[in-house]
């Protein structure tokens, strides 16, 4: 079972990289890629949970970009987590995040809601290597009773079009892209299907994306069967997880709920550019 797709509380999952682990090796998973938005700072625990559990690890990165006020959320597999160039670009990014989180606050405030901003994004001014995002503001939407769970305070709250959204700042995905490949690592267009635009996808091709995310927790087997051929007809590989956050309202309700196939996988890694054996990334 292969699940390049799965969250932590270095970003916005609800598990310790240990405990997401452990959980993923209940559930049978083999190869695990921690894919943290917009950090890399739970990869060196899960590096050493997996070696400990006996399951493959890749390093591994949701970075997220931007077009015409769109997120565009990219996989980074097989990237070097030391990269300095990387981790200063990664840092601008997550200083974003902070500010824009400062902003739907005080759009919920103008709204009626208080929200402590200090308090809510303190974990990420303590340790700046954690992504804040949006879903800390939906819990706490969720306990001061204004929503029933984070889904409906995605819903009448933080989704485009709703009260307190923000739009995001951020580098163009070709930038992305480029970020990824200069740590020798793969980069993947992750859940197409949400992103909305597929006539985007030749051109990212184009510019050096990778991969497809064909296998995705929110892709039925038609979406699925669409992106493989696309993948296929573009010349290029596809990747696939469960996106697992620990989340009640997000995602699936474990690990590798969602797995890429073996053959698929090991097309992935060939793509490495320091492919030689077939072997991933530990």
């Amino acid at each position: 079972m292969i699940d390049l797709h799965t969250h932590t509380t270095a970003s916005d999952g609800r598990f310790a990289p240990p405990e997401l682990v452990a959980r993923a090796a209940a559930a049978g998973v083999t190869v695990l890629a921690v894919t943290d938005h917009d950090t890399v700072a739970g990869c060196d625990a899960v590096a050493a949970a997996c070696h400990s559990g006996a399951i493959e690890h890749v390093p591994g990165i949701e970075i997220t970009a931007v077009r015409d006020a769109s997120d565009v959320h990219v996989l980074g597999y097989f990237i070097d987590i030391g990269s300095q160039p990387l981790l200063a670009f990664l840092a601008e990014q997550r200083r974003r995040r902070i500010d824009r989180l400062r902003l739907m606050i005080d759009a919920l405030a103008r709204l009626g809601i208080t929200i402590d901003a200090d308090a809510l994004l303190r974990p990420a001014i303590d340790d700046p290597r954690i992504a804040a995002g949006r879903p800390w503001i939906a819990h706490a939407l969720v306990a001061g009773g204004h929503a029933a769970d984070t889904g409906e305070a995605f819903d009448r709250w933080l989704s485009r079009g709703r009260p307190a959204f923000v739009p995001r700042l951020g580098a163009p995905p070709e930038e992305v892209i480029a970020r990824i490949h200069e740590t020798g690592g793969l980069a993947s267009l992750a859940h197409p299907r949400l992103l909305g635009h597929d006539e985007w996808i030749p051109g990212l091709v184009s510019s050096g994306l990778d991969a497809l995310e064909a296998y995705h927790s929110e892709h039925d087997a038609d979406t699925t069967a669409r992106y493989l051929a696309m993948a296929k007809s573009l010349g290029a590989a596809v990747s696939g997880g469960s996106d697992y956050h620990g989340s009640e309202s997000h995602g699936p309700d474990r690990p590798g709920a969602v797995s890429l196939p073996r053959d698929e996988y090991e097309r992935l890694v060939r793509r490495k550019p320091d492919a030689t054996s077939g072997a991933a990334g530990t």
